[in-house]
């Protein structure tokens, strides 16, 4: 079996379960990435103190990433419209699940990386004195 086939058998849901199974997981993983992200941002923002937002941020856009490549490869390979029980709305529903993940994921690793440019000014403008 081709690693194709594979990832179309994944997909369709048919080596796990009924047509919905891939969307589920696509779901499933999406909202796993919105919470990996929106944890990311409470602590790029300093709401919360404990952990690294950079990480969170990378796992978040990573996470997101596969959630809509799940949801979109469910997508293209169901059968049937929306309402025939294989899934389609669930995966529509997941790719902008999967790009808000993505968003979250951006906005903590852009907020965070400006708060270590911010703390490094103050420290050197301590220890040198200011420079203007």
């Amino acid at each position: 079996m081709s690693a194709t086939d594979v990832l179309t058998v994944a997909a369709e849901g048919g080596a796990i379960g009924d047509g919905r199974t891939g969307a589920n997981l696509a779901l499933g993983v999406g909202l796993i990435g919105v919470a990996i992200g929106w944890l990311a941002l409470a602590r790029a923002t300093g709401r919360i103190s404990t952990g690294n937002a950079r990480t969170g941020a990378m796992a978040a856009m990573a996470v997101g990433l596969v959630c809509t490549a799940l949801a979109a490869l469910h997508l293209a390979t169901s059968s049937g419209g929306p309402g025939t029980g294989n899934g389609m709305v669930g995966a529509i529903v997941a790719i902008p699940l999967g790009l808000v993940a993505m968003i979250l994921g951006r906005r903590a690793s852009t907020h965070s990386r400006r708060t270590e440019r911010t703390a490094d000014r103050y420290e050197h403008e301590r220890e040198f004195g200011p420079t203007s």
